[in-house]
């Protein structure tokens, strides 16, 4: 049975930095539309929290237990195509629960001002000023590109856009891709520990909208980020996100 250290191809002794690479390189393998499959997905992520939980290589591995004793062996029935969008079903709402009970203590409703990050190229803009918000509210921006809506308390930050008919960028709706970033400018997102953002990401404000939730009265955010370079190596194909807007 593969400890945690052999689902990511790590040597035990692995430093965070290692971790961290291996991670997103696996991931991205094992992602459905990558190829892999529903459960070899769960595997990787399942090896990952272990890991960052405080897995040592000197502990037992018991029946069931290891991340490899997931992944269905080639022929059985999971790994048909009608089993696969099952488990694919089952995985999504477990993470959505997951996120809203995550969210549930403090109970809050978010007002939400969004701006598109594509328009900052346009009007010459830069993320970094403090009058962004002040000049975006001044352009007679469509709706797409600024705006506000409403986050209800459970409600991931993209679920609530879609709510509102709004189509933000997503790929895996898990944690394990950029696609679906935003940066804060105001307020804050909780996110479940397991994502594929680096701390130093984090710091500068990049969050998952996928798996985001507002734990702040107000929030504005940056959306559309997934073109700025240092997400490039985060990025999953954008298929999902086009063929779920495609007419």
């Amino acid at each position: 049975m593969e400890s945690p250290f052999e689902v990511l191809r790590l040597d035990s002794d692995a430093d965070d930095a290692e971790i961290e690479q291996a991670y997103r390189e696996r991931v991205k393998e094992a992602h459905p539309d990558q190829g892999g499959s529903v459960a070899e997905f769960q595997a990787v992520r399942t090896a990952y929290e272990r890991i960052k939980a405080g897995y040592r290589p000197d502990e037992p591995i018991t029946e069931g237990d290891s991340a490899s004793d997931r992944t269905p062996s080639p022929g059985s029935a999971e790994n048909s195509a009608q089993d696969r969008g099952r488990a694919r079903d089952r995985d999504q709402t477990r993470n959505r629960d997951q996120t809203r009970n995550r969210a549930r203590d403090p109970k809050v409703s978010s007002e939400v001002t969004y701006l598109n990050y594509d328009v900052l190229t346009d009007f010459g803009w830069e993320t970094d000023d403090e009058d962004l918000l002040r000049k975006a509210a001044a352009e007679d921006l469509d709706e797409v590109d600024y705006g506000q809506f409403e986050v209800q308390p459970g409600q991931s930050l993209l679920e609530a856009a879609e709510d509102h008919d709004h189509a933000w960028p997503f790929a895996c709706r898990g944690g394990a891709c950029a696609n679906c970033a935003v940066m804060l400018l105001d307020g804050e997102l909780s996110m479940p520990a397991s994502h594929v953002l680096p701390s130093e990401l984090m710091e500068r404000g990049i969050r998952l909208s996928c798996n985001g939730m507002p734990v702040t009265a107000e929030l504005t955010v940056l959306y559309n980020i997934k073109h700025m370079p240092e997400l490039e190596d985060l990025l999953l194909p954008p298929d999902p996100f086009e063929n779920a807007y495609s007419d």
